[in-house]
């Protein structure tokens, strides 16, 4: 690890509180004067670190920039997060996790950005990836699930999401199937997997789930202003977004251990903001509006139509009756 990253994360460690520059220099074996030298980078880098004449460095705690030295030291994970890219840009990060899925990347490998020039909503829109203002986040999960459990993955993902926003900021977070998390009736969280099977085994080779949450915002562009929402409109206070990263983070690992057995499937319908409600189902060109009527053991919608007949649907787009357009 070069000397600036391993002088910042001593100073994570003891965030707000003041190091001395010596105390420093013989945690990272290295001199007092590339000490300082490193401080001055992460200075001009934004951090902002005092320094008081014999008490020594101190890193702010109304610093909130993300990096694995302040994310890695709230992880309880054993694999998920423990390899973990963190970029200040990045064009998408579940197309650079893909990228590395691709070249054999373990699972649990996690690509965190700062912002996205080009992050990815779905059916082809672009989720709003601002500098600074959410957790832009894509783990590659390598789960023993045949194609067609892999419905599971989201709906998994997004209760695990909704219990570490739950536990860092207080919200109560609702689902609205099968990819976004809701905090009344505001999106504040949208979840994109994209898999790779494998054919010779008739399974899942990989699957990168990408998840964009909105934490700082307090400002939304016009088309998607009345329909999101983040944890500061939410909560009005500031939240460490590496510190709710790695909850999520933590949440994953957690769930995603018994995946199998559908444990979450209760809570997944517990927290779903459309059972019961009339809904528009996009299904290609085609709009229809049901009624949910609940949500299966496999995590298919279960609708009725108006003629009475029920369905199961397992792939779609949804939203409640008279909603704008998501993100």
């Amino acid at each position: 690890m070069p000397l600036k990253e391993r002088v910042l994360a001593v100073l994570e460690e003891n965030k707000g509180k003041s190091v001395s520059g010596s105390e420093i220099a013989k945690s990272v074996g290295m001199t007092r004067s590339a000490v300082w030298k490193a401080v001055k980078l992460l200075r001009e880098e934004g951090y902002s670190i005092c320094a008081v004449t014999n008490r020594g460095y101190c890193l702010s705690e109304e610093n909130d920039f993300l990096s694995e030295q302040a994310i890695v030291p709230n992880l309880r994970t054993k694999e998920i997060g423990r390899k973990i890219d963190v970029f200040k840009t990045i064009d998408s990060t579940n197309s650079f996790a893909k990228s590395l899925a691709q070249l054999g990347a373990a699972h649990g490998t996690t690509v965190i950005s700062e912002v996205q020039t080009q992050g990815k909503g779905r059916m082809g829109r672009q989720f709003y990836s601002p500098l600074g203002m959410g957790i832009y986040m894509s783990v590659i999960v390598r789960p023993k699930l045949s194609v067609e459990q892999s419905l599971l993955i989201t709906s998994c993902a997004a209760v695990a999401v909704a219990d570490a926003i739950e536990k860092v900021a207080g919200i109560d977070c609702k689902i609205k199937w099968v990819n976004d998390i809701y905090a009344g009736n505001k999106k504040l969280c949208g979840i994109l997997t994209e898999a790779s099977v494998d054919v010779e085994q008739g399974g899942l080779e990989y699957a990168i789930v990408g998840i964009g949450l909105n934490v700082q915002n307090i400002n939304f562009p016009k088309n998607i202003a009345d329909i999101a929402t983040s944890i500061k409109l939410e909560t009005d206070r500031n939240v460490s977004r590496s510190v709710l990263a790695a909850e999520i983070l933590n949440c994953l690992e957690e769930r995603f251990s018994n995946i199998t057995d559908k444990a979450f499937i209760d809570d997944y319908r517990s927290r779903s903001n459309i059972i019961g409600k009339r809904i528009d189902v996009s299904q290609g060109d085609r709009i229809s509006t049901v009624t949910c009527i609940g949500i299966d053991e496999c995590g298919r919608l279960l609708v009725r139509l108006d003629n009475g007949e029920e369905k199961a649907l397992s792939s779609g787009t949804v939203r409640l009756s008279g909603e704008g357009v998501q993100q």
